[in-house]
């Protein structure tokens, strides 16, 4: 039992009554305690056990505040234990990791790697009504491309087009969406056509350089690249598209550079490519062949490249992000070389490309098209064109309306001079309807104001494109 121990005040008190106590009893012989005294004398005692108990109190919750000071000094004595071993364990790895790291790399054995194939692509149904002419549905197109991943820098991509179309019309005169020009005839009856878009190896050098070979989308602008197919919102090219091709067999070197840290990229790529070529050998000017006369061998056995020298070109461009979903990207590019048969005659193109974000809604672009080349019968033949396009997502006005915010309201206006004494100028409005994020339903009206009779004045085209 724990011992109680009382202030001397009260000890002093306590033996101060006591010998009162002993002093009266004497006197108890011949005369009795007063009332008075004897409850004062009670009082006295009632309070210091008062005190007593009090004390006693105060002693017992000082004992049990120790008790819990000690609990907690405990936990926290273990917490500081567990926070040491964690750092020792987490030491522990930082060292194991960076001797792993440390050590040599494993070449990678090409016949073993996890080998990546994809297949992406897309595919367009059109319907259109000229004037002038019956409505009809004008084609069908399947364009897969190829993706193969052969280990950590080399890459293969190879694009398809299949295409279902009536052989009646000009030859020569059509393009799809892609930019392609589509092989027509006078014949009877429809053509199933297998077309080899590009094709080409991709060897990741280091971070700011790739080394590309084989049929090239060439980057003569941007829209081979990144607007032609399902891309485009429109269901056919724009007109100055048909002054420069869309790709070339060759090799290329590309890539970025990063301009600081906000975002900011510069990009290049240099390249050389056969070029264009002669359609029937000669060096008439209507005998140039923009979609690339100069690939593989002749029906005689002949090799390309049939002139002496191949084309080269390149483009330079700024990308500028102000901050998310607002970029402005501008680029120049051009591309030179011999064309006919003979190598007497050069080519030559300029193409100045810009892009515009303002927000997720609201996206302009276009481009400027400049080219030249000699020819026996016209001498220096110029060429020009542009276009421009901008659409707006309608989701911008926050309607809450059935498929409104599935809407995309679109313009563009292009035109073409080919030097040859032909004009075209069309204005195209149209929107896009997106049933799904890959399901997309197309439609424009072109306006088309041209000096080559055979031009309709207006045209309505009707097209469901399917990415994939």
């Amino acid at each position: 039992m724990k011992k109680i121990i009382l202030p001397r005040r009260c000890l002093f008190g306590l033996a101060v009554t006591l010998g009162a106590l002993a002093l009266a009893r004497p006197s108890q012989a011949t005369a009795q305690v007063s009332a008075a005294d004897f409850n004062a004398v009670k009082e006295m005692v009632q309070k210091l056990n008062d005190q007593v108990q009090s004390l006693t109190q105060s002693n017992l919750l000082v004992q049990q505040l120790h008790e819990q000071d000690q609990q907690k000094i405990k936990e926290l004595e273990a917490k500081v234990d567990h926070t040491q071993q964690t750092a020792d364990d987490a030491e522990q790895k930082s060292t194991a990791a960076a001797q792993a790291q440390t050590l040599p790399r494993t070449p990678i054995d090409e016949a073993t790697v996890n080998h990546n194939f994809q297949i992406l692509g897309d595919a367009e149904f059109q319907y259109g009504n000229a004037d002038k002419q019956y409505g009809s549905f004008m084609l069908a197109d399947f364009a897969p491309i190829f993706l193969y991943r052969g280990g950590d820098n080399i890459l293969f991509e190879a694009g398809f087009d299949f295409i279902l179309q009536n052989n009646g019309g000009t030859p020569g005169t059509l393009t799809d969406s892609h930019g392609d020009t589509l092989p027509t005839s006078n014949s009877s009856g429809y053509t199933t056509t297998i077309n080899l878009s590009f094709a080409q190896l991709d060897y990741v050098m280091n971070d700011y350089l790739t080394l590309c070979a084989g049929n090239l989308l060439l980057p003569l602008g941007t829209y081979s690249e990144r607007s032609a197919g399902w891309l485009n919102k429109f269901p056919d090219s724009p007109l100055a598209r048909g002054l420069v091709p869309g790709t070339g067999v060759g090799a290329e070197l590309r890539g970025a550079v990063p301009l600081g840290d906000a975002g900011k990229i510069f990009n290049y790529s240099i390249y050389g490519v056969n070029g264009p070529g002669s359609a029937d050998g000669t060096g008439s000017a209507s005998a140039l062949d923009i979609a690339g006369g100069n690939v593989g061998y002749r029906s005689d056995g002949v090799m390309a490249n049939l002139h002496d020298n191949p084309s080269g070109g390149g483009r330079l461009g700024v990308f500028f992000p102000f901050k998310p979903h607002y970029d402005l990207e501008m680029g120049i590019s051009g591309q030179a070389g011999e064309w006919d048969n003979a190598g007497t005659h050069l080519w030559m193109a300029g193409v100045l490309d810009a892009s515009l974000h303002l927000g997720p809604n609201i996206e302009a672009k276009g481009e400027y098209i400049v080219s030249r080349f000699g020819s026996d019968d016209l001498g220096m033949v110029h060429q020009q064109g542009w276009w421009v396009q901008a659409g707006y997502k309608l989701a911008g006005l926050n309607l809450e309306l059935p498929g409104i915010n599935n809407l995309e309201l679109l313009g563009r206006y292009d035109s073409l001079r080919d030097g040859m004494g032909m004009t075209t100028r069309r204005t195209s409005v149209g929107c896009v309807y997106y049933l799904t994020g890959a399901l997309l339903l197309e439609g424009d009206y072109e306006f088309i104001n041209s000096t080559d009779p055979t031009q309709p004045a207006t045209q309505f085209i009707l097209q469901i494109s399917y990415g994939f």
